[in-house]
């Protein structure tokens, strides 16, 4: 295999990305949630306004991985970050590198967007990718808690607006 290359992802690699979000999804356990379809991806990773960036980690000339992101900002800090929505790497390509390649490329876009920090989340029986985390130099902020509106109930917050 030749050297893992990181690249922007361009708006024909629509297939890929889409491809590598059900991938991941099954990997997780999660597929009967995922709704993205080419449409949305396109309007919002490459349309007038973006909304999220992906990397992809190719090896031979072929996609291996992938990584979006998107910025968020720290009121501590008074800096933006980069947070990290999914990362994957395709299991016949892990070992290569890509998934190190891909954190360190999102690193080195932090640090050159002048971002305070990186983070992500994990689910916690991911036990081989919070290893491969850990190794990194990664911790856990196991003192915070993901909180989540989503469908109904977004409706009715969004309802309570004076």
């Amino acid at each position: 295999m030749s050297a893992i290359i990181i690249r922007a992802a361009q708006a024909d690699d629509i297939d890929t990305i889409q491809a590598f979000i059900r991938a991941l999804a099954d990997y997780e356990r999660l597929a009967h949630e995922v709704r993205a379809d080419r449409e949305t991806l396109g309007r919002y990773l490459f349309g007038p306004r973006p909304m999220a960036e992906v990397l992809i980690a190719e090896a031979d000339g072929s996609a291996v991985g992938f990584a979006l992101f998107f910025h968020n900002f720290s009121t501590f800090e008074g800096r933006p970050g980069l947070y990290l929505e999914d990362l994957f790497v395709l299991p016949e390509a892990r070992g290569l590198g890509a998934g190190k390649a891909l954190l360190s490329r999102l690193a080195a876009l932090a640090m050159e967007r002048d971002c305070a920090r990186l983070e992500w989340s994990v689910l916690d029986w991911n036990e081989p990718s919070i290893a491969f985390y850990r190794a990194l130099g990664a911790r856990a902020m196991d003192e915070w808690t993901v909180q989540r509106v989503d469908g109904q109930a977004l409706v009715r917050l969004a309802a309570l607006q004076p």
